[in-house]
């Protein structure tokens, strides 16, 4: 009788919960890349956004550097609130790295995606005036590095090939997440052939993407392939413990209200409804950059951003040591 009623709780709620209680997942590293080890314990986070070619910045401080490497933020379409990608940008700068968070958007419906690179790159070129001015913390342009997310991403795929032409420094690090236009088309290069081949580029999807899917990110990996140090990396939701692990379009969102630019949109009102900041974001998003800009900048953790390797595509271990389902790598041919 006791076999036949365990057997019955777990055909009705597909798991047995026993008393220490489910799987909780990983916490944040406390070293190495997406860990918690930060040179700076403060951000001063300063507001050029009023137009739709306008930008935030975010400048590492507690102690303020004299210099910092340069990584401009694109967010998704309607994302022009920095709090929603707050927490990535925050560990990005309290580890030593200014970041540009350009509007490129008036509102939801103006202007056109035709416009987001040429906003875009003039946020970017104001941002680096402003940065070259007395007290603030003096930009490297050596190594910039562009992340991007759903729409961003299209942006920073278009200007990591055409940069001479908005004049803006050359992007040396690219990382697309769930990068997509979704029913818009506005915006895409006809071909991705001419990504030059001295980037470092790793794009990311998800399994649940509903949103934009894996076209355009297939679309970039298959088409650069000048590019030798490119993967794609796939992205799947885990339920073994609690809360579970999603795998939808916005696993990027990583809400931190200390940057609220006070907007309230479609994109702000669901970050603050669904945003979570979990293992996806310490051993996947955070941990990739990280790991991208160390290889790039000084030739180091190149194995946990490239090649497939259990560094790259572990997510880590729930608390009862389970490893969370792994990153998927697709490598060039």
């Amino acid at each position: 009788m006791m076999i036949y009623t365990l057997f019955s709780f777990v055909f009705f709620f597909g798991k047995i919960v026993f008393p220490g209680g489910p799987a909780t997942q990983p916490q944040q590293p406390l070293t190495g890349p997406g860990g918690t080890t930060y040179n700076h314990q403060s951000v001063i986070f300063r507001d050029f956004a009023a137009k739709a070619d306008g930008y935030w910045l975010f400048e590492p401080a507690d102690p303020k550097p004299d210099s910092a490497h340069v990584v401009v933020f694109l967010h998704g379409y309607g994302g022009y609130n920095p709090m929603i990608y707050g927490k990535w940008i925050r560990h990005l700068v309290q580890q030593g790295n200014i970041v540009i968070y350009p509007r490129y958007q008036e509102n939801l419906l103006s202007p056109g995606p035709n416009k987001f690179a040429e906003n875009t790159a003039t946020a970017i070129r104001d941002a680096l005036v402003e940065l070259r001015k007395d007290g603030h913390v003096k930009p490297v342009t050596s190594h910039v590095a562009m992340v991007g997310h759903s729409y961003g991403g299209v942006i920073a795929a278009g200007l990591a090939i055409q940069f001479e032409q908005f004049e803006i420094p050359q992007p040396k690090v690219l990382m697309l997440c769930s990068p997509g236009t979704g029913k818009l088309n506005g915006g895409r290069l006809e071909s991705y052939a001419e990504m030059p081949a001295n980037i470092s580029l790793l794009i990311t999807v998800s399994e649940d993407d509903w949103v934009v899917g894996d076209e355009f990110a297939l679309k970039v990996f298959n088409e650069a392939t000048g590019v030798q140090q490119r993967n794609l990396l796939r992205q799947f939701a885990d339920a073994h413990g609690e809360p579970p692990i999603e795998a939808h379009h916005n696993q990027p969102y990583s809400l931190d209200t200390a940057f609220d630019s006070g907007v309230r949109n479609y994109s702000a009102k669901k970050a603050l409804r669904i945003s979570t900041i979990d293992a996806v974001d310490y051993y996947g998003y955070w941990k990739l950059f990280d790991a991208m800009l160390a290889c790039n900048r000084q030739g180091e953790l190149c194995n946990y951003a490239f090649g497939g390797t259990p560094e790259q595509t572990s997510l880590g271990l729930w608390s009862d040591s389970v490893p969370v389902k792994p990153l998927e790598a697709t490598l060039p041919q």
